[in-house]
């Protein structure tokens, strides 16, 4: 299998184990890892965003990682300019890139391009996700499905998120999600891609997740959510998404216990894991689905 012309794409749920799979195939391949995790670019967030120890970038050369303030905006438009200067980078040095991550916007955008979707203004987002907290996801999705019929086979009840973007870019521009995504245009070609997904069996990945959220409290995620707090970031920040920073918050004002805290942290690690999985059924049918043990097979052909 010959992968030193391609680009390598790792995409998994949380605590699949992506970061040792790829610096195992990095040093096969002689690939260096660039990540695409949104959380994992904050330098204030390494402990939280879970972010590969110190460690493993002098095994393998990583890029992209705890290298952005929190006080900062970062889009996926930012991160996709970055990429994309990266995979030049490297190849002129005839390494092989190898992104990581379980940020699935990032991958769609480097395989189909980015959509040059209008800004739309802050205050009708605002009103748009006041509608969607005041009927529940099912209701707006619904109404998604009235506005947008296009929407349906793309977005499921439970993705909030994108239910939310898919209404407030059709009401505002008049146009569908996917008829703006039909415009776009990846700077690479398929055949340049060599896509893998982790498809982690799902019980022992909730036992992946509990125990990383144990790990990350005995790591000191207490203190780096103090340190966090004392930045007095603004509240539309993405970083204030970090799963763990509002459980934690709870816990210093000694409303939870630091039992609760962990079970509060697996909880909503387990919910960003099936959002990832149920992202990567709509949009990752072109991509190699490999089970953990299929893993080590892989790196066995090479």
């Amino acid at each position: 299998m010959d992968l030193k012309s391609k680009i390598i794409l790792i995409y998994g749920p949380t605590a699949s184990g992506k970061s040792d799979f790829a610096i195992k195939l990095a040093k096969k391949i002689k690939g260096e890892i660039v990540n695409a995790d949104s959380m994992q670019i904050y330098k204030e967030l390494k402990i939280l965003s879970a972010r590969p120890p110190s460690k493993n970038y002098k095994k393998v050369n990583h890029h992209l990682y705890g290298f952005y303030s929190v006080k900062k905006s970062f889009s996926t438009g930012d991160w996709l300019k970055l990429v994309n200067k990266k995979i030049l980078d490297l190849k002129k040095k005839k390494k092989v890139p190898i992104i990581v991550g379980g940020t699935g916007l990032y991958f769609k955008a480097l395989t189909e391009g980015l959509v040059n979707i209008p800004n739309i203004p802050i205050k009708f987002r605002e009103k748009v996700r006041s509608l969607h907290k005041k009927v529940g996801s099912k209701k707006f999705h619904i109404k998604l499905i009235k506005l947008d019929p296009l929407a349906k086979k793309h977005v499921d009840p439970s993705d909030t998120q994108r239910s939310i973007r898919a209404y407030e870019i059709k009401l505002f521009t008049q146009k569908s999600l996917y008829e703006w995504f039909k415009s776009t245009k990846s700077n690479y070609e398929e055949k340049d891609f060599y896509k893998i997904y982790i498809d982690f069996p799902r019980k022992e990945l909730l036992d992946r997740i509990l125990n990383r959220s144990q790990e990350m409290l005995k790591k000191g995620a207490i203190e780096e959510v103090k340190r966090f707090f004392k930045l007095r970031i603004s509240k539309n920040k993405s970083a204030n998404k970090a799963i763990g920073i509002k459980e934690i918050r709870e816990y210093l004002h000694k409303k939870i216990t630091i039992t609760q805290v962990i079970e509060k942290i697996s909880i909503k690690t387990r919910q960003y894991a099936k959002r990832q999985s149920t992202w990567s059924r709509g949009n990752m049918m072109s991509w190699n689905k490999i089970s953990p043990k299929g893993l080590i097979k892989f790196l066995k052909k090479i």
